[in-house]
């Protein structure tokens, strides 16, 4: 399996936040659509699992397959464009602007609810039978989710609050590592391997991550869970999407882009080195050799400007 070095990933991760922000509107609100709605099957699934089995791990081990499927795709999730955005505007990419930049972040956050919220219209659908029947286990265990992590956090006030934005925090540390290592090899095995364990480790851990939520808890609430739309946006999704935020960019992103070397800065550093080389080469030529002018030697080698 191919291994990409960290300095040729900070690359492709600015290569691809450069490149998500160019996308249309269409393309972007398609890409976000589709990625939540297999993402949010996959968590309908490993909740089945781990409720029908009794063993929360195996639920978990299984999950990351909708991740798996939705980056094999092409398609985005708001937790990855946390991460990537910025870095193209950072390295001052063509087109990659703060306003481009919270275009994107508002399409792909309304793209990822459109498809979550559609999978819990059709999850609540299915464990309720057409809403004739309560809801089977697997839907109890549902509402049971959107309860706990909405009031339950209420019940400790600020306490809980801070409890839930670190779980957003911790939660897209592993996220957005998974998407960064998807980078990390061009076979599809590696890929998916190396997907795999970060985002395994964040649902088995119970961390909060908003575009599972935009599922969870709407189903919940069709499903006639015991919390309220406030409660749900107030104690849960924005809180979240906050911790998100700070999770994937501060940790994840930012540290990879500066340790690794800033892509430009880099080509800048490589571009010298040329010009020394080429300069080198000119002052050892032989006396009667024909003198060779700076512009000649390494004009084209100049770095440009970061």
């Amino acid at each position: 399996m191919s291994y990409i070095k960290p300095a040729e990933l900070a690359t492709r991760m600015v290569d691809a936040g450069a490149y998500k922000l160019q996308l249309s509107t269409r393309d972007t609100l398609i890409r976000a659509f589709m990625g939540a709605a297999l993402l949010t099957i996959a968590a309908a699934f490993a909740v089945t699992v781990s409720t029908q089995t009794g063993q929360p791990l195996l639920g978990a081990v299984l999950f990351p397959v909708g991740f798996v499927m939705l980056y094999l795709l092409g398609y985005d999730l708001l937790t990855g464009v946390f991460t990537l955005g910025p870095l193209a505007v950072l390295d001052r990419r063509p087109g990659a602007t703060f306003g481009s930049l919270m275009r994107n972040w508002g399409l792909v956050f309304l793209g990822n609810f459109g498809g979550a919220f559609l999978v819990a219209i059709l999850m609540a659908i299915y464990f309720t039978y057409g809403f004739s029947t309560a809801p089977s286990a697997v839907g109890e265990a549902i509402s049971e989710i959107g309860h706990g992590r909405t009031v339950g956090y209420a019940d400790h006030g600020a306490a809980g609050m801070l409890t839930l934005f670190i779980r957003g925090v911790l939660c897209n540390w592993m996220v957005s590592t998974g998407v960064v290592l998807a980078m990390v090899s061009d076979s599809t095995i590696g890929k998916i391997v190396a997907m795999w364990l970060p985002i395994m480790l964040f649902f088995y851990m119970g961390f909060e991550h908003s575009i599972v939520n935009m599922f969870l808890f709407p189903s919940g609430l069709l499903m006639g869970a015991d919390f309220t739309v406030w409660d749900y946006i107030v104690w849960n999704e924005l809180p979240t999407v906050v911790g998100n935020l700070v999770g994937g960019l501060v940790f994840v992103g930012l540290p990879i882009y500066f340790t690794h070397g800033r892509p430009k800065a880099r080509k800048a550093r490589e571009a010298r080195a040329a010009l020394r080389r080429a300069r080198s080469v000119v002052a050892e030529a032989p006396a009667d050799t024909t003198p060779v002018t700076r512009q000649e030697a390494g004009s084209e080698l100049e770095p440009s400007r970061v």
